[in-house]
């Protein structure tokens, strides 16, 4: 039970990194080319969702497997 939690705690914090990566980076980009602010935006809000999806799936694994 208590690896499960830790298992739960490294999903959110990995998710909560990379989201935070993805948002800086995209400020980068976004820093050095402004006229491609709506395509890089996109793409932003696109992968933090898919990586966040990934990390609410490891979560509800490990919530199912504690059951």
């Amino acid at each position: 039970m208590k690896l499960i939690a830790l298992g739960l705690g490294v999903a959110a914090l990995a998710a909560g990194i990379g989201i935070g990566q993805i948002g800086g980076k995209a400020m980068d980009a976004i820093a050095r080319q402004p006229e491609a602010a709506d395509k890089i935006s996109s793409n932003m809000i696109l992968t933090a969702a898919l990586v966040e999806g990934a990390a609410l799936i490891a979560m509800i694994l490990g919530f199912l497997k504690e059951g």
